[in-house]
């Protein structure tokens, strides 16, 4: 898993694989933050993890290929990015070949990129979700495994809005890591297809 923040994502996944019939493990936490919660949650769960921060590196290859090394050790069948605010490089994306899904805080192909709540509001949605797709060398632009719809309220704000579309992020996350782990991701074309 990779994660830039605070490890929500994390605490739902963990939660999930612990129980033997769901299917996946997390064997390992890559964050580019030092001070990311998300590696005391790992460190405390007993996940092993590491940070890959960019300024550690002369460019922004060296941190792609650093990454990617890094990832590697942990023989991931998938790379779960939740909450990993980072472009990955298309070096880093054919090490893992249809196996790098992330999640977004909008229904893609609408409102991509790191400010997805707010361009949702600003735009004047009323409904609004997340989605967990298939990274390609696009910003969320690759294809789609699954989504969940969240209404806009009356009244809300990007925090307000943000903190339910969390809430269904990690259940939709959780639900369709375990899904992929069970029975199989392929991408065909623009389609993810989840099963044999």
């Amino acid at each position: 898993m990779l994660a830039s923040g605070g490890g929500s994502n994390l605490a739902a996944l963990l939660a999930a694989h612990d129980d033997a019939a769901y299917g996946a493990r997390v064997v390992g936490v890559v964050s580019d933050k030092p001070g990311a919660g998300v590696l005391e949650l790992a460190r405390r769960a007993g996940v092993p993890s590491v940070v890959v921060a960019p300024g550690d590196f002369a460019d922004r290859a060296a941190w792609n290929r650093g990454l990617g090394e890094a990832v590697a050790v942990f023989q991931p069948d998938h790379v779960v990015l939740a909450g990993f605010m980072r472009i990955l490089a298309p070096t880093f994306l054919e090490q893992f070949p249809g196996r790098v899904v992330n999640t977004h805080p909008a229904l893609l192909p609408a409102f991509p990129g790191a400010h997805g709540v707010r361009d949702a509001l600003a735009y004047g949605v009323r409904v609004t979700g997340c989605t967990v797709h298939v990274v390609d060398d696009g910003v969320d632009t690759g294809p789609i495994i699954a989504q969940t719809a969240v209404p806009v309220l009356d009244g809300d704000d990007e925090e307000t809005l943000h903190e339910r579309i969390k809430v269904a992020e990690r259940s939709l996350l959780v639900e369709t890591v375990g899904r992929i782990a069970r029975e199989g991701l392929r991408v065909e074309g623009r389609q993810a297809v989840v099963g044999p």
